[in-house]
């Protein structure tokens, strides 16, 4: 057999491009949050739609776009572009993705049925521009380097990153509305709102996020290499891509438990509704994000120490039990807190739980996206192909849809609580309903999760085979 270095030994990556990616990803995910957050909120606030049919709407336009996704994956693998196979499929992303997300935020004249179809329309078009560059972004990953090793510390920095820019926009909404002149005005609870001048702060702040986000993701292809090799321009058909899934158990093992845990992060659908129900201000959606934000930052800090030590697949069952624990904890605390909202130990008790709660996040951020590239080198390893179109566009596919059901029954909790944004006051009922959206039920169903991953085997000793027996068959066809 032939001798090879040990790939994971072996840096291939500089520190460019790995400030390339992650900033690339935390531009792309500062629009996705954009969105996920406030898109809901001006539906209802300003254009005055029911709240609960925007949640609905949204999950139908994801359904509908979800068939992009292979789409998307498969001109990936059948690309033969000299620039790469996954980085011109991003460049193609951004100025569509730049342009709609300045339409979702417009103030329109329709009414009734006529709302209804311009918000499910133009979320329809958004979606489809953003899977065109969240295929491709997510999937490079697995070619940046061939070293798995290097790979996990990558993917852990850029999704910290990744993180971090989701959350950004509780911050930038507020410090836009701020600046604007009248803006503050925007996030205050009274029945006397400007509601034109409103519009427009969530106009500009949505095209000053397109803008700095889409330059930012230009990084990731004018910096990043693909380093893997594969072979270009294969005719791959969509059976060809279902029966190389279906043959690929360990990815069906991290999607089935993808699904089963839809609404882990069901809570940044409903944060700005979270706000001003338990803050007293939409203004203060900033608090309740960075204080989670942070917490899933040293979750993912700490994700490639504690994959060194318990290996990707038992960091996931610990993070996902956690979760569970700790929400239905924090759930009893924010109940507590409000039938005593003098109570000072009550309140930081409250935000030590938020935080607390952050902590399992690195679960379902960062453990997929490292899994799927796991599973994109096992298909190597049994087939001689590479498929990480395939694989990747299932994921983001999986992402966008549990995310769409997380949002549509966050929002569905928050109708039936009676909440409406221009109230003076909210009853301890509606309160202890939304907390229970934002806290248990993302936590019963991180719960769930936990299932399939019990018979996923990519891990210790068999992960390290298969990187050294495709390290082994790359060598021998670069000396033949």
């Amino acid at each position: 057999m032939a001798q090879t270095t040990d790939i994971t030994k072996q840096k291939h990556m500089n520190f460019k491009e790995i400030a390339a990616y992650s900033l690339g990803l935390f531009g792309f995910q500062a629009i996705v949050g954009l969105l996920n957050s406030y898109q809901a909120e001006f539906d209802a606030n300003i254009l005055g739609a029911n709240i609960a049919v925007v949640g609905i709407l949204i999950l139908i336009a994801k359904i509908a776009s979800a068939v992009f996704d292979p789409v998307v994956g498969q001109m990936i693998d059948r690309s033969n572009s000299r620039h790469g196979k996954l980085k011109p499929f991003i460049m193609y992303s951004i100025l569509p993705l730049l342009i709609m997300t300045a339409v979702v935020f417009l103030k329109v004249p329709f009414t009734g049925a006529g709302l209804y179809i311009w918000i499910f329309v133009t979320y329809l078009v958004w979606s489809l521009a953003m899977t065109l560059g969240d295929v491709p972004s997510q999937g490079i990953a697995s070619v940046l380097t061939p070293n798995p090793t290097e790979r996990t510390n990558v993917v852990s920095i850029s999704n910290t990153f990744k993180q971090i820019g989701f959350s950004a926009c509780v911050v930038i909404v507020p410090v836009v509305c701020l600046i604007i002149p009248g803006g503050s005005k925007v996030f205050v609870s009274s029945g006397e709102k400007d509601t034109a001048m409103i519009s427009e702060e969530y106009f500009w702040t949505a095209v000053l996020c397109a803008v700095l986000g889409c330059i930012l993701f230009a990084l990731i292809p004018l910096v990043n290499k693909e380093r893997v090799p594969y072979s270009s321009g294969e005719k791959i058909t969509v059976k060809d891509m279902l029966s190389a899934l279906k043959g690929n158990k360990p990815l069906m093992l991290v999607i089935i438990s993808y699904f089963l845990g839809f609404g882990r992060q069901m809570a940044m659908g409903i944060q700005v509704q979270a706000a001003n129900v338990l803050l007293g201000s939409q203004n203060l959606v900033a608090i309740l994000g960075v204080v989670t934000a942070v917490g899933s930052m040293v979750s993912m800090a700490l994700c490639p120490f504690l994959i060194k030590k318990m290996g990707e697949r038992n960091v996931y069952l610990l993070m996902s039990v956690y979760g569970f624990v700790v929400s239905v904890l924090s759930f009893i605390v924010g109940m507590l807190w409000f039938r005593n909202p003098e109570s000072t130990a009550l309140m930081i008790l409250f935000y030590v739980f938020l935080f607390l709660i952050g902590l399992q996040f690195g679960a379902v951020t960062l453990m997929p996206m490292i899994m799927t590239a796991d599973c994109v080198d096992y298909y190597e390893y049994k087939t001689g192909k590479r498929m990480e179109g395939a694989a990747y566009s299932v994921l983001t596919l999986t992402i966008k849809v549990c995310l769409a059901l997380g949002t549509a029954l966050g929002l569905i909790f928050v109708q039936a609580s009676g909440y409406q944004a221009d109230a003076a006051e909210f009853t301890t009922q509606t309160k202890d309903i939304i907390f229970f959206a934002y806290t248990v039920m993302p936590g019963i169903l991180a719960l769930l999760s936990t299932i399939p991953m019990f018979k996923y085997d990519l891990v210790g000793a068999k992960k390290a085979e298969i990187a050294s027996e495709l390290a082994i068959r790359r060598e021998g066809r670069e000396n033949n």
